[in-house]
């Protein structure tokens, strides 16, 4: 391949990237994969050329954000606070799956199926939440009763809610959250056993 083919095909995948973060925002994760080509200005095929799924422009729209997300977990593994660092981590996870709507969903498939493009990544932050979630535990902040795939799914639902009321600040939301994984929580009268 030449380098103006290079550079055009480059220029076309950029394109596309940018519009389909555009149209994600606006639509969720699961818009119109031929809304996106047309925004970008070019065919359907081409789109197809560059993305051959709607997983794989998934992991290339998302795929920075989760390695960050990624090095965010290493990191707070070795804060000297268990308990901040788990918040924090429930933190940078809700502001990563509120981006789009249908995000939580595509992550959430993606955890359980071993060939889609996401799956590495998303492993990767399950592995962090696993061991912060342990960590805070082990602190006595954290409910002892709580899986890292009940606490998933509970950042997931927020994630959702979050997107369902722009207007709330999505920190609310991470409080009521923390709140309800606190051992605080858990020695209240709040009707969940084991």
């Amino acid at each position: 391949m030449n380098e103006p083919t290079r550079v055009d095909g480059r220029r076309t995948h950029d394109r596309l990237l940018a519009a389909a973060e555009a149209i994600f925002a606006e639509h969720g994760t699961d818009a119109s994969l031929r809304e996106i080509s047309r925004r970008a200005g070019v065919g359907i095929a081409t789109f197809y050329r560059h993305f051959p799924t709607r997983e794989v422009l998934l992991e290339a729209l998302v795929g920075q954000s989760f390695a960050r997300l990624s090095a965010r977990g290493a990191e707070l593994l070795t804060a000297p606070d268990p308990a901040a660092a788990f918040a924090d981590w429930i933190r940078t996870l809700a502001v990563a799956l509120v981006r789009y709507d249908g995000l939580p969903n595509s992550v959430a498939a993606a955890l359980h199926d071993p060939g889609s493009t996401l799956h590495r990544s998303c492993v990767e932050f399950r592995s962090a939440t696993t061991e912060l979630l342990r960590r805070a535990q082990q602190h006595g902040a954290v409910r002892a009763d709580l899986t890292s795939d009940e606490l998933l799914a509970a950042v997931n639902g927020m994630a959702w809610a979050a997107r369902l009321h722009p207007d709330a600040p999505l920190d609310r939301f991470v409080k009521i959250l923390l709140h309800g994984t606190s051992v605080h929580a858990a020695t209240e009268a709040d009707g969940i056993g084991p």
